[in-house]
């Protein structure tokens, strides 16, 4: 069991994976590190709440990225190893003329502390924030230790 969503845009494969890349665009912009490359790291820092470190383990222009999460802390869980050894993969696909984009953070299971929290995170994040980076040109994603709105309540 692992946390899934998907959903279909006009944009084309290349388009979806260039805004997955362009992880400052839609998850935060507080990422330092490569997002692109197979090989590149990243940390995504937001406050003293969430802090990771990301390997991209694969990445196939227009087709998939994946991530594996190397290193993990929340401030509100007592296990942090909860997604230390999980990966997260951006699969795109062509469906009936349009575009799939599907997102799964495979080990992210509902026996996680976290597994409410990430779940409305990860909804947000991929299914509004990073859904408007690809449509619109611009997504909502942390803006220098600001939650968006809708994570904020």
């Amino acid at each position: 069991m692992s946390f899934t969503t998907s959903f279909t845009v006009d944009q084309t494969p290349q388009q979806v994976f260039d805004a997955f890349t362009d992880v400052h665009g839609w998850w935060s912009e507080e990422i330092d590190g490569g997002t692109v490359r197979v090989g590149d790291e990243f940390d995504y820092h937001y406050q003293e709440v969430h802090r990771c470190r990301m390997r991209i383990t694969e990445s196939v222009p227009g087709r998939e990225v994946s991530w594996l999460v190397l290193e993990n802390h929340f401030d509100f869980t007592r296990d942090d190893t909860e997604w230390v050894g999980t990966t997260i993969t951006f699969e795109i696909a062509e469906k009936d003329g349009k575009t799939e984009a599907r997102f799964t953070h495979h080990g992210l299971v509902p026996e996680y502390e976290c597994y409410d929290v990430c779940h409305k995170a990860w909804t947000f994040y991929v299914g509004t924030s990073l859904r408007a980076l690809i449509t619109t040109g611009e997504g909502q994603p942390n803006r220098q230790s600001v939650l968006p709105a809708e994570l904020a309540r």
